[in-house]
């Protein structure tokens, strides 16, 4: 046995380095790997590592990283959507199994509480293979969202029926009940609420991505903590701080992407090194009582698995490749298995049969997992790339700053929006600003930053009239959509009630689903009662146009000085769609609705400078 310290480490490390590149070699998932080492070497085979408490308190890191990612990683607005999937889903992965269970072990002779707490194990289920998805990408798909969503009710149902049998059977039932009760409401409640208040305000003051990292770290450890102090199971806490934060952390940030690599590179490896530790090997040999049990187990959890993933199929229209996802996702188990057989071995409800056969269902159903996760998100990920080849803007975009070095924010910004290769530009005043955009037709941004952008709660966009008849209006829905999936922002749009319809239209789509709340802006000259309306924390976005365009309106000449004068204290976005080249227009002499046209311009001009009077009045008395 290794005793020396840096021998440990440069052994783990260098596992943690050969074990991906060899599994790619012959083709099996790294997780498979990973456990497979720390069987062959911890202290029930060769003995190289003891499994210290080191290791272990580092593999429990891992396990809180893997549901920290889950719950940070979710899109918002699709899970806002689906939450009652995730509801439905979140049953049929608990009672399926848990039912299956019940009836296994009463037929292997075991009494009614053994067997509901066999049912409770069978109920739950780890995500130990949601870093597969996060590789291949296939992250915000509906069905792993689903799988998400239902991981949080599944555990909780487990650990429900774990507390109701170790209270009954301590004797404790009223007391303990009420406490944990009261216990789980008030950490639930201060995870949601105190930890994104914190964060916000931390994220204000510190633009660092270490410190950002460092202190989402840290909250994902005091909210395990406090979850376990709550008797919830610290991967819980983890999962809710994850979610908690979800709109603080961006999934294309420079935090995010030092949380996943150093989870994905040292913690989840370590976790799963430590769960190979614990698996013994010898228990093949130590009676046959214990493999017709893990055979059962096994059985018995693969089937109910597989029958809430084929019922979530069926209910929520889910591809095949789909429910082979969700099914590879959610019959994992680790952690809530190895509370629940520990806490049940203590408590003399199970034996040492069921205690070892469980060993042996970690380690056959993880690896089953890696390999149908693996192929299915494989799959997807290739229908994914060839829908986003099809799909893929034709357009560039210009990015902009006035007056200011932001550099950085506009690159950020591109990188959320998900914008490929734009082009970046600092102007230095608004009028030269105006003139590039006006010269070119590319797709162009002004961008105005006043705050981080993970900071931001809502985006208020005004939309004129005419805007969905711009020959690149949809483009610019589309980064409002990823921009605000990417910050978990609400979207608020200010427009007349033809274009809202059309909006509606776009926000409902299925594959772009948005969830947006509207309010009526009749006229261009209404601007201003968005800044009436603004907390804090907004952004707004206004879409503008260039000249002869079927939105522009005069008055978007008075843009530049209408945000320096009311917006200037805010972040703000001016968009300008993409212009179609094509032929000149046909000059002709202006006739008598051209001359009241401009009647009406100069009336309209004078209402929105009247207003703009009305609303400094207000301001400042």
């Amino acid at each position: 046995m290794i005793t020396n310290t840096l021998a440990i480490i440069a052994l783990i490390f260098g596992t943690i380095l050969l074990v991906p590149m060899i599994c790619r070699k012959i083709h099996i998932p790294a997780i498979v790997g990973f456990i497979i080492v720390g069987m062959l070497a911890g202290p029930h085979a060769t003995h190289l590592i003891d499994g210290s408490e080191a290791i272990q308190a580092l593999g429990k890191i891992g396990m809180l990283y893997i549901m920290l990612q889950a719950g940070i990683e979710v899109d918002v607005n699709d899970f806002r959507q689906q939450r009652n999937y995730s509801i439905l889903f979140g049953l049929y992965s608990f009672f399926f199994p848990f039912l299956l269970g019940l009836i296994a072990g009463l037929a292997m002779g075991f009494n009614g509480v053994t067997s509901s707490l066999l049912g409770a194990m069978f109920g739950s289920h780890t995500l130990m293979t949601y870093p597969i998805v996060s590789r291949y990408g296939v992250q915000k798909n509906r069905g792993v969202n689903i799988a998400i969503g239902g991981t949080m009710l599944t555990i909780s149902l487990s650990l429900l029926v774990l507390a109701v049998i170790k209270s009954n059977f301590m004797h404790t039932y009223a007391t303990t009940t009420w406490d944990l009760f009261a216990r789980a409401i008030g950490t639930v409640l201060l995870i949601t609420i105190a930890f994104p208040w914190i964060a916000q305000r931390f994220f204000k003051r510190r633009t660092d991505p270490n410190s950002g990292f460092l202190v989402v770290l840290t909250m994902m450890v005091v909210a395990a903590l406090l979850a376990d102090w709550a008797g919830l199971e610290g991967i819980l806490g983890a999962f809710i701080c994850g979610v908690s934060l979800n709109r603080l952390v961006p999934n294309l940030s420079p935090t995010m992407q030092r949380i996943n690599f150093v989870g994905n590179n040292i913690f989840v490896p370590l976790f799963l090194i430590g769960v190979g530790m614990m698996i013994d090997m010898t228990v093949f040999w130590s009676g046959w009582m214990t493999i017709v049990i893990a055979v059962v187990m096994i059985a018995t959890k693969l089937i109910g698995k597989w029958i809430a993933a084929y019922a979530a199929q069926r209910s929520f229209g889910l591809q095949a490749v789909e429910r082979q996802l969700v099914f590879g996702l959610t019959h994992a188990t680790a952690a809530g298995t190895l509370a629940i057989v520990t806490i049940g071995y203590e408590i003399n409800v199970f034996n040492d049969e069921i205690l070892n056969a469980s060993v042996l269902m970690i380690l056959v159903l993880c690896t089953s997992s890696s390999f149908i996760t693996e192929y299915a998100a494989k799959q997807l990920a290739l229908q994914e790339k060839a829908r986003l080849e099809a799909d893929k803007p034709s357009n560039t975009w210009l990015l902009m700053s006035v007056a200011e070095n932001r550099h950085y924010e506009l690159k950020e910004l591109s990188e959320l929006s998900e914008l490929h290769s734009p082009e970046l530009s600092i102007e230095k005043d608004w009028t030269d600003a105006c003139s590039l955009i006006e010269s070119q037709p590319t797709a162009s941004i002004v961008y105005h930053p006043t705050q981080p952008l993970n900071t931001i709660s809502r985006l208020l966009v005004a939309v004129p009239r005419y805007a969905e008849k711009e020959h690149d209006f949809i483009s610019c829905f589309g980064l409002i959509r990823r921009l605000s999936s990417q910050l978990g922002a609400r979207v608020v749009f200010y427009t007349n009630e033809d274009t809202q319809r059309t909006l509606q239209a776009f926000c409902r789509r299925k594959d772009k689903f948005l969830r947006a709340s509207y309010k009526e802006m009749e006229n261009w000259e209404d601007v201003l009662m968005i800044a009436k309306q603004m907390k804090p924390d907004d952004m707004i976005v206004l879409i503008n146009a260039r000249p002869s365009t079927p939105s522009y309106n005069p008055l978007f000449k008075q843009v530049p000085e209408l945000l320096t004068r009311f917006f200037a204290d805010h972040s703000y976005l001016v968009i300008y769609p993409e212009q179609a080249t094509g032929a000149a227009p046909r000059l002709r002499r202006p006739g008598p609705s051209s001359r009241l046209s401009k009647r009406r311009q100069c009336r309209s001009l004078s209402v929105f400078r009247n207003a703009a009077s009305d609303f400094l009045h207000e301001k400042h008395p």
